[in-house]
């Protein structure tokens, strides 16, 4: 008897994030790129809040390809900033969504300041048989002064999580899905979808 296969576009057309997913997804889920069904212009973001932006996402495939979908959007909260960058996390030092430029400025922003204390918080939004769902996932930590790691992306050289040593990018990735808000998420929509294969 062969296995149920569902296949899901992921708006992303971040390898990293793809590859993370996928693996925390497991093989009865099939990831199909923006690339794959012809979606190569950018995606609109204009909301306040994660849901809002992954509702928006995840709409914006399934009105063009009338495909089961997800999207997600993921934000570091950082407490001594007022919840900073939060959702404009990818273009916090402006629209190139430089990540070395985003860290810098978050650093600069941070200079002095004794309370590290931040957050990772991604949701989730899947269209499946035309029904929104939404998952969520948060990972509590602080940010360190310098970055360390060559793995990851984003913020992850310099977000270390409670309970550990080393920055998500210093990391082995199993080990990172297990904890990570995106891990977390992930986790939330595997069990939703296990249900349903």
């Amino acid at each position: 008897m062969t296995k149920n296969l569902l296949s899901l576009v992921f708006a992303t057309n971040n390898q990293h994030k793809l590859k993370e997913v996928q693996h925390a997804l497991g093989d009865r889920v099939e990831l199909v790129t923006l690339n794959a069904v012809g979606i190569t212009e950018d995606i609109p973001e204009d909301f306040e809040t994660l849901q809002e932006n992954a509702l928006q996402k995840a709409r914006y495939v399934y009105s063009k390809t009338g495909l089961n979908c997800f999207a997600d959007d993921t934000g570091l909260e950082v407490e001594a900033l007022n919840w900073e960058p939060g959702v404009f996390s990818a273009r916090y030092a402006g629209e190139a969504k430089n990540p070395k430029d985003n860290i810098r400025k978050l650093l600069d922003n941070l200079k002095g300041v004794e309370n590290r204390r931040a957050r990772f918080r991604t949701v989730i939004a899947l269209i499946l048989n035309g029904q929104e769902y939404l998952f969520e996932g948060v990972v509590w930590g602080k940010i360190i002064d310098q970055e360390r790691g060559s793995d990851g992306f984003g913020y992850d050289p310099i977000f270390v999580p409670d309970g550990f040593t080393q920055t998500f990018a210093e990391m082995p990735l199993e080990l990172k899905n297990q904890i990570s808000h995106r891990g977390r998420a992930v986790e939330e929509l595997r069990k939703f979808l296990k249900g349903r294969l």
